[in-house]
C-alpha cells in the first residue's frame, strides 16, 4: 500500500509504503486503544452510578441481584427439601434400630439401666491447633448423610442376624432340661452303677432318685411336648418329654398325671406329683435325660445350669 505525502514545507511530495504487518499493527492498537476506553468507560459507570443515579443502570443492577438471589434460592430449596426426605429415613431407621437395641439386650440379658439405645453417648474434646476446624459444603453435607445412612441399614441388617442368633440359643437353652424337676434338697441315688434296692444286685441306675412326700410337685425341667402319660410296668405313674434336638426327660412313681400326650409343656410347669407307684421302696421322684435313647447323667444338666 503506498500512501503520497504533499506539504507546502516540503519542497517535494513524499511518498510512504506500508506492508501488511503494518496494517495488522496499526489495527491492533486501534482496537486495543477501543477495548481500553471502553473499559474505562463501563469501570467509570459502574463506580460512579451510585452518585449519577442512573435509573438504566440500577435497574439493571437490582434486576441481575434479584435473579441471583431467585436461583440461590431455589438451589437451597431443592437441596434441603432433599435433606428433610433422607432425615426423615433416619430416623425411621433410628427408631427401629433403638426397638432391635432393646429386644437384644433383654435377649442377651442385659439391664436397660446399663446399655441405653435411645440416648445418644457422651462425646468430646479439645479443638486442633494444627488443623482448625472448617464449615462442610453442601455436597460434603450430602456425602456425610448418605455414609451415615449406609452405615444405619448395614447395622440394622447385622443387628437382626444377631437377634435372630440369640433367640434360637434362648430356645435351644428352654428346650434344655436344667432346672430341677422338684423342689428337693438331696436325692437318695446317683446316676451310675449300683445295688439294687430290690434284687440286691449291682445294676445300672439310669437316672436320680430325689426323696420327697407323696403329693409333691414335680416339674418340667425344660421345654417340651409330652409323648407318654401314663402306666409303665417298672417306672409306674410316667411321665416323658420331648424336648428336640433328641433330649428326652422321665418323671417316674408319680402318684398323679396333670398332663396327657399330646400336651405342649414349658418350662418349670407341673406335670405331676410324688409318689411310689411301680418297681419303688417308697415316695420319690425317679429324673432321667435320654440323648438319642441313651441314659445321661442329670446331674450334669442340673449343675451346668448353676
Amino acid at each position: 500500500m503506498h500512501i503520497i505525502v504533499v506539504s507546502n514545507r516540503l519542497t517535494k511530495s513524499r511518498s510512504l509504503t506500508l506492508s501488511t504487518p503494518h496494517l495488522v499493527a496499526i489495527g491492533a492498537a486501534m482496537m486495543f486503544s477501543m477495548l481500553m476506553l471502553a473499559s474505562g468507560l463501563f469501570y467509570l459507570t459502574l463506580k460512579h452510578a451510585a452518585q449519577l443515579k442512573l435509573p438504566f443502570l440500577e435497574s439493571m443492577v437490582v434486576a441481575a441481584q434479584e435473579q441471583e438471589a431467585r436461583r440461590t434460592e431455589s438451589f437451597l430449596r431443592e437441596n434441603l427439601n432433599a435433606m428433610a426426605v433422607k432425615l426423615g429415613q433416619m430416623q425411621a431407621q433410628l427408631v427401629r434400630l433403638d426397638a432391635l437395641g432393646e429386644r437384644l439386650s433383654s435377649l442377651a440379658g442385659i439391664k436397660p439401666s446399663e446399655f441405653r439405645f435411645s440416648e445418644a453417648p457422651g462425646r468430646g474434646g479439645a479443638l486442633s491447633t494444627a488443623m482448625p476446624p472448617q464449615n462442610l459444603s453442601i455436597n460434603e453435607f450430602n456425602t456425610q448423610m448418605e455414609d451415615v445412612s449406609r452405615r444405619l441399614e448395614s447395622r440394622t441388617d447385622y443387628l437382626g442376624i444377631l437377634e435372630s442368633q440369640l433367640f434360637d440359643a434362648k430356645v435351644r437353652k428352654k428346650m434344655m432340661p436344667t432346672i430341677p424337676p422338684i423342689d428337693a434338697s438331696w436325692s437318695a441315688s446317683s446316676f451310675g452303677w449300683r445295688i439294687d434296692p430290690i434284687t440286691g444286685m449291682q445294676a445300672l441306675h439310669e437316672g436320680i432318685d430325689f426323696i420327697a412326700d407323696v403329693g409333691t410337685t414335680i416339674f418340667a425341667a425344660a421345654g417340651g411336648v409330652v409323648i407318654f402319660a401314663g402306666v409303665h410296668p417298672q417306672y409306674g405313674l410316667l411321665v416323658e418329654v420331648d424336648h428336640g434336638n433328641d433330649f428326652t426327660t422321665r418323671y417316674a412313681h408319680a402318684s398323679k398325671l396333670m398332663v396327657k400326650v399330646g400336651d405342649v409343656v414349658q418350662r418349670g410347669r407341673k406335670i405331676a406329683e410324688v409318689g411310689a407307684t411301680g418297681r419303688s421302696t417308697g415316695p420319690h421322684l425317679h429324673f432321667e435325660v435320654r440323648y438319642k435313647g441313651s441314659a445321661q447323667n442329670p446331674t450334669r444338666f442340673l449343675q451346668a445350669a448353676k
